[in-house]
């Protein structure tokens, strides 16, 4: 029990030490949604991004650093990640745009890492440089398995709430569909009633007159 707590006051380092945030937002149609975020000189960064549901799953994305410059610009893409150093200290900037799309609203996820992962002991810490103890390794394992199933688990619910969404657009198509197919044979079948009747009308009408 007590090896146990020491794993997770060995991995409760970790957390703190990387800034990163994830979101889904929505963004309608003729937007543009801007993120803002102070870094320092010389980190590395990291920006991924998805679109789940709306139209064609794409959208434009720009990335600007404090001075104006264009880090990164592309358009129309259903998803991407770009990976930069910073060169300059100040206000980073980021934006999705859909002013291309004039009625689909699009739902979009990110996540964005700024700096690298330290190690889960460092030596201001209290860490060593030497060789890792079985607790440190173990924590260590744990601490990487932990990474990758919150990797697979993030990808995952992407891909079911992309799936939900198609699914959900396809339910709704085939409805229209099958309600305008329904209309189209009802009006066929009342013409031909009305056309049968203007048969026996005539024919009825050219008796008496005989």
């Amino acid at each position: 029990m007590s090896n146990f707590i020491e794993i997770l006051a060995i991995l409760g380092l970790y957390f703190g030490l990387v800034l990163a945030g994830e979101l889904t937002f929505e963004l309608p149609d003729n937007a543009r949604n801007c993120f803002y975020e102070l870094i320092d000189k010389g980190v590395k960064c990291t920006l991924e991004f998805q679109v789940i549901t709306g139209g064609n799953y794409d959208v434009d994305l720009e990335i600007n650093a404090p001075s104006g410059q264009v880090l990164y610009k592309d358009q129309k893409k259903q998803y991407d990640s770009f990976t930069w150093t910073t060169d300059q200290k100040g206000e980073f900037k980021f934006c999705f745009s859909n002013e291309f799309s004039t009625f689909t609203h699009k739902m979009v996820y990110f996540d964005f890492q700024v700096g690298e992962e330290r190690p889960l002991q460092p030596p201001e810490a209290g860490g060593h440089v030497t060789a890792l103890t079985q607790l440190e390794t173990s924590a260590v394992t744990i601490h990487e398995a932990l990474k990758v199933i919150i990797d697979y688990q993030t990808h995952h619910r992407l891909r079911e709430a992309q799936g939900r969404g198609f699914a959900e657009d396809l339910n709704s198509r085939v409805q229209l569909w099958s309600i305008g197919v329904a209309i189209i044979i009802l009006i066929i079948g009342v013409g031909q009633v009305l056309a049968l009747r203007s048969f026996f009308t005539e024919k009825k009408a050219t008796a008496v007159s005989t």
